[in-house]
């Protein structure tokens, strides 16, 4: 059985997204940044449809997902909201058709056979708007991070951007999980140095690094963070399943 505070009445959710919006308000102006550059992913996976709607209707319009198949078995009952769809977790190749077609953006692209899979699909789909896409880069060295290695960035970002129904918007990251925000930093400075120099390099710009969660977000933003991905500060303790 599955229990939620969410389902219970006992989220204070409203008030958990008040505080996140001061904090997002609070690191963008230590950073001489405005609040409305950042943009609050709020990561839905493990929460019920009606932790979305919820959320919906306090004003957060983009969710993030980390699998298809969890997102396939709850997306009916949120059908109708006028929100954007992330899908932020690692994609398997066998479910690029139909992320492509479930998602409105891609943030965890690594590989070129991948993307291919994804504009394969969209073509079929013939869906006029772009499916953006972010890469997710590997800054380190863990065995468990996806993403691709810093030296085929720049390879990849170009043969993304020759694809004619994805849409390259920027990198993401998942860098280790630290109890001190500050060590984490460094990976976070060098996302945004690796993206300055990918956009010299293929002569494009790419407005959107999607780093920061719910421990590490205000030191992220401080370092150019345009998208924060937060599931735990936002919804509290996932549900647990008994």
């Amino acid at each position: 059985m599955v229990r939620c505070k969410l389902c219970m009445g006992e989220s204070g959710l409203q008030e958990r997204i008040s505080a996140i919006r001061e904090r997002i308000a609070t690191a963008a102006k230590r950073a001489g940044r405005r609040a409305d550059d950042v943009t609050l992913i709020a990561v839905s996976k493990t929460h019920p449809a009606d932790a979305i709607r919820e959320a919906f209707a306090l004003g957060i319009n983009h969710f993030g997902e980390n699998r298809v198949q969890e997102w396939e078995g709850k997306r009916a009952p949120v059908g109708d909201l006028r929100a954007e769809w992330h899908l932020i977790g690692h994609l398997q190749s066998n479910k690029a058709a139909k992320a492509a077609g479930m998602f409105h953006s891609i943030d965890s692209l690594d590989d070129f056979a991948l993307a291919q899979r994804l504009e394969r699909a969209r073509a079929e789909l013939a869906e006029l708007r772009k499916l953006r896409v972010l890469i997710e880069v590997r800054i380190a060295p863990e065995a468990t991070k996806s993403g691709i290695e810093r030296e085929g960035l720049t390879v990849l970002a170009e043969q993304v951007s020759a694809l004619n129904h994805l849409e390259l918007h920027g990198l993401m990251c998942i860098p280790p999980f630290l109890e001190d925000p500050e060590k984490v930093r460094m990976h976070f400075s060098e996302l945004r140095a690796l993206r300055d120099d990918l956009e010299r390099k293929i002569g494009k710009r790419l407005p959107v690094l999607s780093m920061g969660m719910s421990h590490d977000f205000d030191v992220a933003i401080e370092e150019g963070a345009t998208e924060v991905r937060l599931g735990t500060a936002l919804f509290g303790t996932r549900a647990a399943v008994r």
